[in-house]
């Protein structure tokens, strides 16, 4: 048995001084102070204790890309950032657009992560194709939703065939918004920082014209249709209204469009290169301002490791995509609970309980007798500066490099075992 001393919990919107007591797998009682003679004690000294943090949009890159991350590392790295269950997209080689490819993912998984690594399972072959892979099988092989992340789906019928699949076996559809034919090249938010940079630019229509299309789409198949990093006000707009007509729409948006927007790009720079791009500074406060009201459920960190000698490249040819998972909390933390924008329970439930409701994952969302212990311990008071040497992902690609932090992850347990101390 463990038992956890002086920890903060949420009570009612409050931090109060708990004890908690682990027996195996499991939480086995919580109260304001314990006394356990055989358990080994971990002194919280005041930290707040919280269940794991759910991040529904990883990249993990194995099997293909391990030069990029690996499950080991990347769940490292989630367990540091706090997260105890993710939820990992499929482009990896070779794809997990079958039943037989997604049960190997799945069992690659739970054989190499160290917190809990769910799967997603592709919507076509490869990722590209226009026919829907076999959404009922791969759900059945364990995928717990269904996307072609880094990839739109270019057409309409792929697409209600995709919705109509996932709705039969009640599963997520999760968009990737990318219109192939409004892109023309372009690598970074079109506008006056691309201008400036003479680089060729995003517009936004990519992403809302896709939306548009999907949300009529998901209106009329009844499906759990799900927005990935969204970055627009349009976009925000969109789905606001969808919301009030009663389609079951949900959102995420990324850290780094909450924190960031283009005109902090000043040079060719690609680690600032992420997919979507970082968008105009209204773009940036419509995506904080539905993240508040609650027209966007969650947080996701879109965690998406490249080589360093990738990144180094010019923004022209540089992959996109930014780690995010182990900074992800640290940075919202201080730039929205502490600035008095968000209330830390409202950051809890849009890094926890919203994903964790909205996927139907297993993930436990409150401290109490018989729930797993999937836990994880913060000190708010402790001030850090982002660091690549503190890393536990391969993957060093984040701007966030050097910038001051509260909200140190001091221990994580999953299934009752610490996987993570600082």
């Amino acid at each position: 048995m463990q038992l956890i001393k002086n920890a903060n919990l949420l009570v009612d919107g409050e931090l109060k001084q708990h004890d908690v007591l682990i027996d195996g797998q499991k939480i086995a009682q919580v109260a304001e102070t314990i006394t356990a003679p055989t358990a080994e004690v971990f002194d919280a000294n005041g930290a707040f204790l919280t269940n794991g943090l759910v991040d529904v949009h990883v990249h993990f890159r194995e099997p293909g890309f391990t030069y990029k991350e690996t499950i080991a590392s990347g769940s490292a790295a989630a367990a540091r950032g706090g997260f105890t269950t993710v939820v990992a997209m499929p482009n990896l080689n070779p794809v997990p657009d079958s039943p037989e490819r997604v049960a190997q993912q799945v069992a690659l998984n739970a054989k190499n992560g160290v917190v809990h690594v769910a799967q997603y399972g592709a919507i076509s072959a490869g990722l590209t194709d226009q026919t829907v892979s076999d959404i009922a099988g791969m759900a059945a092989a364990g995928a717990v939703a269904f996307s072609n992340d880094g990839k739109g789906v270019q057409t309409a019928d792929t697409m209600l065939q995709a919705m109509t699949a996932a709705a039969s076996v009640n599963k997520p559809l999760v968009a990737h918004l990318e219109d192939d034919s409004l892109l023309h090249g372009g690598v970074m938010n079109a506008g006056a920082t691309a201008n400036k940079l003479q680089l060729p630019g995003i517009t936004g229509l990519a992403e809302s014209a896709q939306l548009a299309r999907d949300l009529v789409l998901a209106q009329a198949t009844g499906v759990h249709y799900h927005v990935a990093h969204i970055s627009t006000q349009t976009s925000v707009e969109l789905v606001r209204l969808a919301k009030a007509q009663g389609v079951h729409v949900t959102a995420e948006v990324s850290p780094h469009h909450l924190l960031l927007a283009d005109s902090d790009i000043t040079g060719d720079n690609a680690l600032f290169k992420m997919n979507p791009p970082l968008r105009s500074q209204a773009d940036r406060e419509a995506v904080l301002a539905g993240l508040l009201d609650g027209t966007i459920d969650m947080v996701a960190t879109d965690h998406a490791p490249h080589g360093t000698a990738e990144k180094a490249q010019s923004f022209k040819t540089a992959p996109f995509g930014i780690t995010g998972i182990e900074t992800s909390f640290q940075l919202l933390y201080t730039h929205l609970v502490k600035s008095g924008v968000m209330t830390l329970e409202t950051l809890i439930h849009r890094m926890l309980v919203a994903p964790a409701t909205a996927f139907g994952l297993p993930a436990p969302t409150q401290i109490a007798a018989g729930e797993t212990a999937d836990l994880v311990l913060f000190d708010l008071a402790a001030r850090d500066t982002i660091a690549e040497a503190d890393f536990k992902s391969l993957g060093k690609n984040t701007p966030f490099v050097g910038w001051p932090v509260y909200g140190r992850t001091m221990a994580t347990w999953v299934d009752g075992d610490i996987v993570y101390q600082a």
